[in-house]
């Protein structure tokens, strides 16, 4: 019953004030994604080390990027639903496979590049990190993490773009993809430690 109630409730907040909606909950489940990787960095910590204990203004930055992309998912979300309908007029009972694999082809070659960008350089700017600094993310962390997109995420979106109900596909990919963020969060944070290990050296140096 409470879960029927909250889902009346997003599809009224959707209906009435779709943007905010999508931002809220994107933000929301990408904050999710971050802590859960915080507490998974915390409790793989070895006991001889220090426990850097919980960043909520690391938090924050992962609610801040799904907070702004959320929205503009959602508008990607129509394009790729009235450019490749799943049913034809003539065959309205049955999905066309092919609009489908086009979705998800679009939403791999065009979108998950295009987020990727995104994270790193927002991600970058928000940590204050220095061009020179952006750019090594870019370098290290942009092809890994696109390849291991593409390994996970086309099945996610089949599933998403075939069953879930236009309103619903950001939720159900912020769901999929608060593992998604754990990743990109421990990734984010390994890239960092290595950035403030060279700046301090650098810094020794001279």
């Amino acid at each position: 019953m409470a879960t029927l109630t909250i889902v009346r409730a997003y599809q009224h907040a959707f209906r009435t004030h779709p943007n905010y909606t999508l931002a809220v909950t994107g933000g929301s489940l990408n904050a999710l994604g971050d802590a859960v990787a915080q507490l998974s960095q915390n409790i793989l910590v070895k006991d001889h080390e220090p426990r850097p204990g919980w960043d909520p203004a690391r938090t924050m930055r992962f609610f801040c990027l799904g907070f702004g992309l959320s929205p503009l998912l959602g508008r990607w979300n129509v394009f790729l639903e009235r450019q490749f309908p799943l049913r034809a007029w003539r065959t309205q009972h049955r999905v066309s496979f092919r609009a489908l694999s086009k979705r998800v082809a679009a939403d791999q070659l065009i979108m998950a590049p295009i987020g990727l960008v995104v994270f790193v350089g927002a991600m970058g700017v928000m940590e204050r990190r220095s061009p020179s600094q952006i750019r090594e993310k870019y370098a290290d962390m942009f092809a890994p993490a696109l390849l291991t997109n593409w390994k996970v995420w086309p099945i996610a979106q089949m599933i998403n773009f075939r069953y879930m109900p236009l309103p619903f596909r950001i939720p159900f990919q912020s769901g999929c993809g608060v593992f998604w963020t754990l990743y990109l969060s421990i990734l984010n944070a390994k890239e960092d430690e290595m950035q403030d290990r060279e700046a301090v050296l650098q810094q020794t140096v001279h």
